[in-house]
């Protein structure tokens, strides 16, 4: 009888893939700090030559640059390699239902240019929604004078398929986009980009390293959410998890426009809490509750109800420690979460434990920054797209 071969994988590793693996352990490593590529090899485990080998063409490219040497020890002073405050950047856009929002960012994660705009896309089709975005997004690239090596988008709307060629399958607050492509009408750069998803589960990404495991949950006209375990979006087995908006607070309630009644966007929404409230816009909303007036006040407290009335049947589901409150409610978050975090305990199972709710320090921007994140994450484990253009 032959020997049994050993259990391994099923072919064997090429060059390519071995070289993008450990390429994307030392550009990890620099993302946390500089270190020199001393230091590098003995934290991954690499020969200084293959550290030097992988790291010296960024380094001509003007993707790292290195410090002044310092001294750690006997030896030569090492030379600490990190990003370089002039190389390239990436940009993560979120097209909303009310505007517009785009963010430029180093590979060091620091934010180097920002866009906000409002425009109404309601009743705009796709070409006009994404076309636009794409010509303002394209100047503010332009205007931060540096190499974009990869671009995202973000979009509130229920999304099929992965990377640059989702399609849109339906978006409540945005009708004439369903179909669309975006991915193939958003090229601020001249490239198609690299990320393409939907906007609250992009926005979650904002908060990894704050909070592992979570439920966000964001407001705009709609509310949207993203369910996060293990540092990890839950995408759902079609890519539809976190539709947080939908969940049924009332069941022969209020008309939602997805076709359902009683839905808590339609109690909690910011169109729904303004209305309450008898505010025009979110500002006059936050200046009614700074002043103490009782109708804004109970306006919020209901919206907070049956948002945590919501809320606590997606975490007695998924059994998450914490609740972050972004986009509009980040602006409200020292009303709304006590009232949130009362009513989710109210309704957890007696034995369960506490819920964390705290408020996003990145507000609005959220959504552009976590799909900047996730384009970051997509170009850091890919040299090639470092290296060309």
């Amino acid at each position: 009888m032959p020997p049994r071969p050993l259990s391994g994988p099923a072919g064997p590793v090429r060059a390519p893939a071995v070289r993008r693996h450990n390429l994307g352990l030392l550009l990890a490593a620099l993302r946390r700090a500089p270190s020199s590529r001393a230091a590098l090899a003995t934290g991954t485990g690499l020969t200084r030559g293959t550290v030097a080998s992988l790291l010296d063409p960024l380094v001509a490219r003007g993707v790292l640059e290195e410090g002044p040497p310092t001294r750690s020890g006997v030896g030569r002073p090492g030379r600490p390699l990190g990003y370089a405050g002039s190389g390239p950047v990436v940009v993560g856009t979120s097209v909303e239902v009310d505007g517009l929002v785009a963010c430029v960012v180093g590979l060091d994660g620091t934010v180097v240019r920002r866009l906000q705009r409002r425009r109404d896309h309601r009743s705009l089709p796709a070409e006009m929604v994404f076309g636009p975005a794409a010509r303002d997004v394209g100047a503010l690239c332009e205007r931060s004078d540096r190499r974009v090596v990869g671009a995202g988008l973000a979009v509130p709307a229920q999304i099929t398929g992965a990377g640059p060629d989702v399609e849109v399958l339906r978006a409540p607050n945005l009708p004439l986009l369903a179909g669309c492509r975006p991915g193939e009408l958003f090229a601020p750069t001249g490239r198609r980009p690299v990320v393409v998803g939907n906007e609250a589960s992009l926005g979650a990404l904002a908060h990894l390293g704050e909070v592992t495991d979570f439920v966000y949950v964001s407001a705009g006209v709609g509310i949207g959410g993203g369910i996060v375990t293990g540092g990890r979006v839950l995408p759902g087995a079609r890519g539809l998890a976190g539709e947080i908006g939908h969940v049924v607070v009332e069941r022969a309630g209020r008309a939602c426009g997805c076709g359902g009644t009683g839905c808590v966007e339609q109690y909690a929404g910011l169109p729904a809490l303004l209305a309450d409230a008898g505010a025009d816009d979110l500002p006059a909303l936050r200046s009614a509750v700074r002043a103490g007036e009782p109708g804004a006040l109970a306006a919020l407290d209901r919206a907070g109800t049956a948002l945590g009335v919501a809320l606590a049947s997606v975490l007695n589901v998924v059994d998450l420690p914490t609740v972050v409150l972004g986009g509009s409610y980040a602006h409200l978050g020292d009303r709304l979460a006590p009232v949130v975090r009362d009513e989710v305990r109210r309704r957890r199972p007696a034995a369960g434990p506490d819920v964390e709710v705290r408020v996003s320090g990145h507000g609005r921007p959220a959504t552009a920054l976590g799909t900047a994140r996730a384009v970051l994450d997509r170009v850091l484990d890919d040299p090639d797209l470092l290296l060309a253009g």
